[in-house]
């Protein structure tokens, strides 16, 4: 049983009482609206970004605009044009959902307002310790430019009426598109998750992995892909419509799965599967999977510009999404489905209570089953991949 948040904050899990400077924080942010500018792709995500602008509007007078982005290089170009106009202050984004070469090129610019995860008193829940995923955003520190709001985990799912034993490794997933020719396809490369299908292979094909974790330079690139171009140079006209045409995204593949036009699809989210199960959208027989040796995995960051107009109440949005309660409702597969970012080990009993009680579903992996996590590369490779593909299979 689920429990509600405000119960569940009334276990003692809200913050106690804040010094001088948070408590001056959240009186500024009382009737501000954050304008938080975020990926608009998902319906679940929209609405838990919808709860949460109601539940901060009740407890501190804040209100959330959600900016739907297609991209978030939408946003980021926003910024840096405000920036070449010379607007300080009174920007247009007040928060961004972010990661990865956005993260890293509005840091290099000085587009970013902090450091400000410090002064987050939820940021008590995380490990911050050296190196760990909460301070490292595609192998890049974040020095608390960035706050946490949830973990991303690439998987596989089948229908298991159709396929009993899926293909567990890069090199299996060939063998099996060679036996069953038109059944397996990936969103377009252009598409992150299309992307991060790529990475996933590289990563398990290349010579060295631990080269993806420092700058692609050109030799370094060249000899880390070779073995990946071959792969997929196999597996290409095996594809769906033999690999000539890609669903736009995740949500298409889904549907083509559901609709038995494939055997699989895939995500960034482990729960992904489970909550479209929950609401009807794929069949009960589905289930998600990890490939065997790991798969790579992230935690999704928000960030403030650094002429934010709301930079309060930004803040007080970004420590809610670091709340216990709300990280619990968050992970909910009848909600969102999103894994936690919070370490178990800094959580109460009545933290780890409203975890134990979140309902469960065979298509939902265990953490243990999912495996280990594979550390993002270095942006520059996913630029450079994306660029090298779209060369190689669209010219």
């Amino acid at each position: 049983m689920r429990l509600p948040l405000l119960a569940v904050l009334a276990l003692g899990l809200a913050a106690p009482a804040l010094a001088g400077g948070w408590d001056d924080t959240v009186a500024a942010a009382r009737g501000q609206t954050v304008y938080w500018n975020a990926w608009g792709g998902d319906e679940r995500t929209n609405d838990f970004i919808a709860w949460a602008s109601g539940e901060l509007q009740a407890q501190y007078g804040v209100t959330i605009s959600h900016v739907k982005l297609s991209d978030t290089a939408e946003a980021v170009t926003r910024v840096i044009a405000e920036k070449a106009a010379g607007k300080a202050e009174g920007g247009s984004v007040d928060l961004i959902w972010i990661n990865g070469a956005n993260f890293l090129s509005m840091k290099e610019q000085g587009l970013l307002h902090g450091p400000f995860l410090q002064d987050l008193p939820n940021a008590r829940y995380l490990d911050l310790s050296e190196g760990s995923a909460a301070v490292v955003d595609f192998t890049i520190p974040t020095e608390g430019y960035e706050s946490p709001w949830r973990l991303a985990k690439f998987v596989l799912s089948h229908d298991s009426a159709r396929v009993a034993e899926p293909p567990r490794s890069m090199a299996a997933l060939l063998d099996w598109a060679k036996a069953n020719p038109g059944r397996f396809t990936h969103p377009a490369v252009s598409n992150f998750m299309g992307s991060t299908f790529l990475k996933q292979a590289l990563i398990e094909l290349a010579p060295d992995a631990s080269v993806l974790q420092a700058e692609a330079t050109d030799e370094a690139f060249s000899a880390a892909t070779e073995p990946l171009w071959a792969w997929y140079d196999a597996l290409r006209p095996n594809l769906w419509r033999e690999g000539k045409t890609f669903p736009e995204n995740e949500s298409v593949l889904q549907q083509m799965l559901n609709d038995g036009e494939v055997d699989f699809a895939m995500a960034f989210d482990p729960a992904a599967a489970a909550a479209a199960v929950e609401r009807g959208l794929l069949p009960e027989t589905v289930r998600s999977y990890a490939p065997e040796a790991g798969s790579i995995g992230n935690i999704s960051f928000v960030a403030i510009p650094f002429n934010a107009a709301h930079k309060e109440g930004a803040m007080v949005v970004a420590n809610f999404l670091l709340d216990p309660a709300v990280q619990a409702r968050a992970q909910d597969i009848s909600v969102l489905g999103s894994y936690s970012v919070l370490d178990p080990a800094k959580l109460d009993d009545a933290a780890k209570a409203a975890f134990d009680a979140l309902p469960a579903s065979p298509a939902l992996p265990s953490n243990e089953a999912l495996g280990p996590t594979l550390g993002e590369p270095h942006p520059s490779w996913m630029t450079r991949l994306a660029e090298d593909w779209a060369r190689r299979y669209t010219e």
